[in-house]
């Protein structure tokens, strides 16, 4: 048996990493400044994080949700602390997709409605909702575009209330900040002016927040640099470091009702404590006051390179615009120069999602490297 061939492969082996970095097979070391997608983001094999989960596999790795599981209620209460969220409610899942999948579901159990506003360029997973959610028509299936969507561009609050206003919509999904679309972001008036149309009119506000959440912002969710309260926030990637978990921050109206949702393997004993380690690992290293320190160096450094057009996004989700195609800078990046970076919707953008811990001379080295190859 051959694997399912559905991912274009840059020719890179990785065998080990720490902290930033990562080490191919034949012991070359790269700088991650993507962090596989933007997931790890305590740093590769932190000894606390690997520490926790070695010592919770030798006791219990998995059973049901159908037993209780302290490290759920736990993982709960850290993360509605740490992320001034203690007001909403917490759903464990496995991914992102799915995190999403379970809010655009409970807004339609909720509001008695199916049509969800979206927007251009969003992308919000790959299963049935989430990915007919998704602005991309070539990873849609028919079945997935039996779903009721409509998709507006950002920033247009008019178009906004001319949807809400024909009663039909259960939801308006939104990330913080916009990661494979190319980092593009709302207003903090176009965010106030959703959630408040949201409000009067029976229309549950979910904010995407499996990429720009957990730090990654320089706020722990990207939302609350405009000072709203969505229904739902969905998270993911960072939450776990790596190791596969999501959830869904139900804030407290929502009453919950036993069957509407479940999962086999969200919240296990495993993911539990990968993501109690997590938020223990940021809370004591401070790692989103970090990330604001590097985003402030960061703008100031991209400045010396003449041929950078444009820096967008917040924190350590960041996307470098160029007024060319950066498909061989990239690759330039990787074999030459021994730096990950990502790609996106936006041909001109490179993708950076560093972990959390990054320091000032790592974005040095970004830097230089940059220099280096264009001249």
């Amino acid at each position: 048996m051959e694997l399912f061939d559905v991912y274009p492969l840059y020719n890179v082996t990785p065998v080990k990493a720490e902290g930033v970095y990562v080490w191919d097979e034949n012991d070359t070391k790269y700088l991650d400044f993507y962090g596989g997608h933007g997931v790890i983001s305590i740093g590769h094999s932190h000894p606390d994080y690997v520490k926790s989960l070695s010592e919770q596999l030798t006791k219990i790795g998995f059973y049901s949700n159908s037993i209780v599981n302290p490290l759920q209620q736990e993982l709960a209460h850290k993360l509605g602390k740490l992320s001034g969220c203690e007001n909403y409610n917490l759903f464990l899942c496995n991914s992102g997709a799915e995190a999403n999948e379970n809010a655009l579901k409970m807004a339609s159990f909720e509001t008695g409605k199916s049509r969800i506003i979206s927007f251009k360029n969003a992308f919000h997973g790959r299963t049935s909702a989430a990915v007919a959610v998704t602005d991309n028509a070539s990873i849609n299936a028919p079945l997935n575009l039996r779903q009721a969507v409509t998709f507006l561009p950002l920033n247009d609050i008019e178009l906004v209330i001319r949807e809400i206003g024909k009663g039909d919509v259960a939801a308006v999904i939104i990330e913080g900040i916009q990661g494979v679309g190319g980092l593009d972001e709302g207003t903090t008036e176009f965010f106030q002016e959703v959630q408040k149309e949201c409000n009067e009119n029976n229309v549950l506000l979910i904010l995407d927040e499996v990429q720009s959440g957990y730090g990654r912002s320089g706020k722990f969710f990207a939302f609350q640099h405009h000072h709203i309260q969505p229904d739902m926030i969905t998270t993911a990637k960072g939450m776990g470091n790596g190791f596969p978990v999501g959830g869904v921050l139900i804030a407290d109206k929502i009453k919950a009702k036993y069957g509407r949702l479940g999962t086999t393997f969200g919240g296990n004993h495993l993911a539990c404590a990968a993501g109690i380690a997590v938020l223990d690992v940021m809370e004591k290293e401070k790692l989103t006051e970090n990330v604001n320190e590097v985003y402030g160096y960061f703008l100031q450094e991209t400045k010396t390179v003449p041929k950078i057009k444009k820096v967008k996004g917040k924190g350590l989700m960041l996307g470098v615009e160029f007024d060319f195609e950066v498909g061989d800078l990239r690759k330039k990046l990787i074999f030459d120069q021994h730096i990950f970076t990502g790609g996106s919707n936006n041909k001109n953008l490179l993708r950076i999602l560093p972990p959390l811990n990054t320091k000032k001379e790592h974005v040095d080295i970004f830097i230089n490297a940059l220099k280096e190859i264009l001249g």
